[in-house]
């Protein structure tokens, strides 16, 4: 009776799996709007993660669509939170603040600074540490752009 059981429960599993319709969010390319321009100052790595995110929606081109220009700056800061009896870092706080303005047609729609941060644990390996610091950053960077793409959504819906 169990493997019975056993094999309506994985037919089950199966089916209700594959009609499941699943899209994500801010990959659907069928947007209202395009990136015109976008100008970038700041922390170069962070911009690039976002430039990356932004410019699947930029190299849309279609009659009708609202040309959205861009202007961002952002920057990261390293703060150490606690520290061990000797002195030396037990955790960080990598605080990435981006500031961004959205304008159309060279007038100012919307402007936002977004603050994201990360608390996280120090490494003797200082290659493991950095790396660790590095998927944090792009972690947050995507969260940003994804607060971007939202920002202009919204104002297309409005």
């Amino acid at each position: 009776m169990s493997n019975f059981f056993m094999r309506y429960l994985a037919v089950f599993s199966l089916i209700m799996l594959s009609a499941c319709s699943y899209k994500p969010i801010f990959s659907e390319n069928n947007y209202n709007f395009e990136i015109n321009t976008i100008i970038f100052s700041g922390e170069k790595y962070i911009n690039r993660i976002i430039k990356n995110k932004l410019d699947l929606i930029k190299k849309e081109e279609e009659q009708g669509k609202k040309k959205y220009n861009l202007l961002i700056n952002s920057n990261k800061k390293k703060l150490i939170v606690s520290k061990d009896s000797k002195g030396d870092p037990l955790k960080f706080d990598l605080i990435v603040t981006t500031y961004y303005e959205i304008n159309y047609e060279e007038e100012l729609l919307f402007k936002k600074v977004v603050i994201k941060n990360k608390v996280y644990n120090n490494d003797v390996d200082k290659f493991k540490l950095e790396q660790n610091e590095k998927i944090i950053l792009e972690n947050l960077s995507e969260k940003i752009s994804e607060t971007i793409i939202s920002s202009i959504l919204n104002l297309d819906d409005n």
